[in-house]
């Protein structure tokens, strides 16, 4: 019992994040490889052609998150990791038999500390940033009216 446990957070806790950084990492590359395709594929047929403008054309444009949309984020993540690490530990208090102790305590720690972390990071940036929320806030709308 105890080897699937362990077999289990190395699983969740190691493996899965190098997994999902590669499949993010092989998905960038990918799209540079893709893009290069194109803007080679281009120049052969004309090779007059503005290298820069093709490359802004066929580059997806990422704008800027706004200083609130971060803020709430943090509100979102640290209320999601605040309420399982606080489920689990509750789940821990009412396991009578004490088998799987362990597991949520390993989870529920971590979660609910990093938890509670975002959510005191959101109200200290919400009353820290919130003149410059507001004026992030005034240039959008002008820019909104122009």
């Amino acid at each position: 019992m105890y080897l699937f446990q362990i077999v289990s957070v190395v699983l969740c806790g190691f493996a899965l994040p190098i997994i999902m950084v590669y499949i993010s990492y092989r998905q960038k590359m990918n799209d540079n490889k893709m893009r290069t395709q194109i803007v080679l594929a281009a120049l052969e047929k004309n090779p007059g052609i503005d290298v820069e403008e093709l490359l802004r054309k066929v580059t997806p444009e990422s704008k800027p998150k706004l200083l609130k949309e971060k803020l709430l984020t943090k509100l979102l993540w640290g209320s999601i990791l605040t309420i399982m690490g606080a489920g689990f530990l509750i789940t821990q208090l009412f396991d009578m038999d004490h088998k799987v102790l362990t597991l949520f305590e390993l989870a529920g720690v971590p979660l609910l500390a990093v938890g509670i972390a975002l959510l005191v990071n959101y109200y200290v940036g919400k009353k820290t940033l919130a003149k410059e929320m507001e004026a992030e806030e005034r240039a959008m709308q002008e820019k909104a009216d122009k």
